[in-house]
This record gives C-alpha cells, sequence and structure tokens, in this order.
C-alpha cells in the first residue's frame, strides 16, 4: 500500500516519542499490505474498526493512540487522516474526517 503521507506520523512522534516504535511498526506492515477489501485489513489488524466513508481507525501502542485511516482499496492509497490521543479522537467525526 501507499501511505499518506508519513510525515503526519514522523510529526506526531516527534511530540509523543512513546508512540515512534508502534507508528513505525503500522507504517512498515502497511506498506507491504495489499489490502482488497475491509476483510484483509482485519487479517493484519483484527482490533481495528471499519467505518463508513472507506474510513478504518486503527489502536496505536496498545489502545494509547487512534489513527484513522481512509482507504482507497482500488488504487492501494491509504491516506492518514488523523492521529492523536483518545480525547482528540472524541472530538472528531472519524467518518468525514
Amino acid at each position: 500500500m501507499r501511505i499518506i503521507a508519513k510525515k503526519v506520523l514522523r510529526e506526531f512522534w516527534e511530540r509523543h516519542a512513546d508512540a515512534e516504535q508502534a507508528l513505525k511498526a503500522w507504517y512498515y506492515d502497511v506498506k507491504r499490505a495489499d489490502w482488497k477489501s475491509p476483510s484483509d485489513i482485519r487479517q493484519t489488524y483484527a482490533t481495528a474498526s471499519i467505518l463508513a466513508n472507506n474510513r478504518v481507525v486503527f489502536n496505536i501502542r496498545g489502545n494509547a493512540y487512534r489513527l484513522v485511516a481512509a482507504i482507497n482499496y482500488d488504487f492501494g492509497i491509504v491516506y492518514i487522516r488523523f492521529i492523536g490521543t483518545h480525547q482528540e479522537y472524541d472530538q472528531i467525526d472519524a467518518e468525514r474526517i
């Protein structure tokens, strides 16, 4: 999968150093993946929440953080739409962000 944009991850782990290794592992896993449907995501990330509008919520670092991605399965692109704490996540509409 092609991930847009790694810069968002890097900026986040610069503010939250405890998330760096987990985000790098997520990036590596997703980069190597070839997801064609939400069920493909579930094979790797059983706890991922599949939402409307091709949005997926990933739990990062033992569920300390949440990452919302928009997935374009046809083109193999993962757009990082949000990453933050649970409090920050609670303030957004993950299906529309």
